[in-house]
């Protein structure tokens, strides 16, 4: 019984600790060299930023859906039009986010490994990945 209290109360505690972390990560977004900030749209047309570190694999950027509050990929698969900033650029550059499987996904995880330090503080969450094309601006529209 004693056992059994001491590993409930274990497993409460690191409940908690990946709690507050990924509650502090989503609340201050904490931008550096290799982040980016994706602006998704819900379902009524808002818009909603994200920052997120910029993954690359065969040339081609990438996002990783990492941690359990992941409204941001709810978004992008029901909208997958996107902008992009980096740095200090205040215009978003168009994207189509493309939720990536298969070779491709496993290519991505291979080239873009998380630590098991990372792993631990996010409650090891599902990995997934995003990749983000840039819209042709030059492309013809198709519009009337």
């Amino acid at each position: 019984m004693r056992i059994a209290k001491i590993l409930g109360i274990v497993a409460l505690v690191y409940v908690l600790l990946v709690t507050v972390f990924e509650s502090l990560l989503g609340y201050f977004q904490p931008q550096g060299p290799g982040t980016l900030v994706i602006t998704t749209t819900d379902a009524d047309g808002n818009p909603h930023d994200r920052v997120l570190s910029e993954l690359e694999s065969d040339g081609k950027a990438y996002v990783a859906v990492n941690h359990w509050p992941r409204a941001w990929y709810g978004h992008v698969l029901a909208n997958p039009e996107v902008t992009i900033r980096r740095g200090e650029d205040p215009v978003g550059q168009p994207h189509t986010a493309v939720a990536v499987a298969g070779e491709e996904e496993v290519r991505v995880a291979a080239d873009n490994p998380t630590g098991v330090v990372f792993r631990i503080l996010t409650g090891f969450p599902p990995r997934h990945f995003v990749r983000l094309d840039p819209k042709d601006e030059t492309a013809p529209s198709s519009a009337p």
